[in-house]
């Protein structure tokens, strides 16, 4: 199953774009899904249907299903169990309400199960592709971090399950009956562990460009241009491929419009600019329309406008933006790309298995793979786009 995620500045125009795409696979053929993650959804608006979206898979169109997520609706079918024991303590505590209900919810617990929707539909079959229209741009790296932040702690919940819960707590806590009820029913960590093997692989699927690509949408407007090249730089630090650049709502320079035409200059500069700062990877472009682009007629057209007769799934760009590498000297190199990364911002270290890259407020903890196990990060440096960190063997670091 092939996914795209489509992201951007808000008001650039991603959910049509998002919207265009998918039907333009679904009419060639493609079983097709489009989901919205962002809690402002506008997809159903989009497609112009008479009421909103439901958060399971309705057909709008042959071969093209839509959806909107309900965080509400995940979490009471995934998470109903562990949520109820958690307010059940929070009452104890003299905590309840809506308080206890918020407080039984995880780190990244409601960015992830919108991801775990693409592994169901992987497993499943069920769908050739998957369009994801996402959250403006900070929305939408919490998202794509979200697998990392959840997993560590479910980690942490099956970790004192292990050591401690059931080895000494549970035992216990069949003869002191304050203790009983402080201690969940192993019901609880069944659903930590499912949660858990779920969340198992769909960071492998986000960061494989032969089945994941993000493409950016954008208007050639210079703060819009600015989030977009920090947004390719997040992306690249949580090992996710753009394989496309939309330019939307770009005006016809060979028709007059009217008091836009000042405009219209400057957006043919700000092309350049994006042609510049974005190449290699291609970018389209999408005139400024008339009229709103909503309804499946309006929808079709667009589509033919970004792609024409190409297939909007194929693979465009599909270098990968990390490169783990053994050099001929017995030592490893971690490559990640990070273009347009403020090396000021940069700050990065290791804990354990595990290598802390942040740039800003963005942190990704990326697991090493078991090939640096027992090997340590040297000196990094950035070599042009590229952050470059060796790794050496714990007796011969060098710094």
């Amino acid at each position: 199953m092939r996914t795209l995620i489509f992201t951007g500045k808000g008001g650039v125009g991603k959910t049509s774009v998002a919207a265009s795409t998918a039907l333009r696979a679904a009419d060639m053929g493609l079983r097709t899904l489009v989901m919205s993650t962002d809690p402002a959804h506008s997809l159903a608006d989009s497609l112009d249907l008479e009421g909103p979206l439901g958060p399971e898979p309705v057909r709008v169109a042959p071969n093209l299903d839509a959806l909107e997520v309900s965080i509400y609706h995940d979490i009471e079918n995934n998470w109903g169990i562990v949520r109820e024991h958690f307010s059940q303590l929070m009452a104890e505590q003299g905590v309840e309400g809506i308080l206890a209900d918020e407080m039984s919810v995880l780190p990244g617990m409601e960015e992830a199960f919108p991801l775990l929707r693409i592994k169901k539909h992987k497993d499943q079959g069920d769908y050739d592709l998957l369009v994801i229209d996402c959250a403006p741009t900070g929305e939408t790296l919490r998202l794509l971090s979200a697998p990392e932040t959840f997993k560590w702690a479910m980690g942490m919940l099956r970790g004192a399950e292990k050591f401690v819960i059931k080895p000494l707590l549970r035992p216990m806590s069949k003869i002191n009956p304050t203790l009983s009820k402080m201690i969940a029913p192993t019901e609880v960590y069944d659903a930590v562990d499912d949660m858990f093997s779920q969340m198992v692989g769909v960071t492998e699927t986000l960061s494989n460009p032969l089945e994941t690509s993000v493409r950016l949408v954008m208007n050639p407007e210079k703060m819009v241009i600015k989030e977009s090249q920090r947004a390719l730089t997040y992306l690249s630090m949580y090992g996710m491929t753009v394989d496309t650049v939309v330019v939307n709502k770009i005006l016809p320079v060979d028709q007059d419009s009217g008091y836009l035409n000042h405009w219209k200059d400057v957006q043919q500069r700000y092309l350049l600019d994006v042609q510049h700062s974005f190449s290699p990877v291609p970018i389209r472009h999408v005139p400024y329309y008339a009229e709103e682009v909503v309804g499946l007629v309006k929808l079709r057209a667009m589509g033919l406008d970004i792609y024409g007769d190409s297939d909007p799934t194929a693979i465009v760009y599909k270098e990968s933006p990390m490169d783990i590498a053994k050099l001929p000297d017995g030592t490893y190199r971690v490559k990640l790309k990070l273009p347009f990364a403020d090396v000021s911002q940069l700050d990065l270290f290791q804990n354990g298995d595990e290598l802390v890259i942040q740039i800003g407020d963005f942190r990704r903890i990326m697991t090493l793979p078991t090939s640096l196990a027992g090997q340590e990060a040297g000196q990094a440096e950035m070599e042009g786009d590229w952050l470059i960190v060796p790794f050496f063997a714990a007796s011969g670091v060098r710094r």
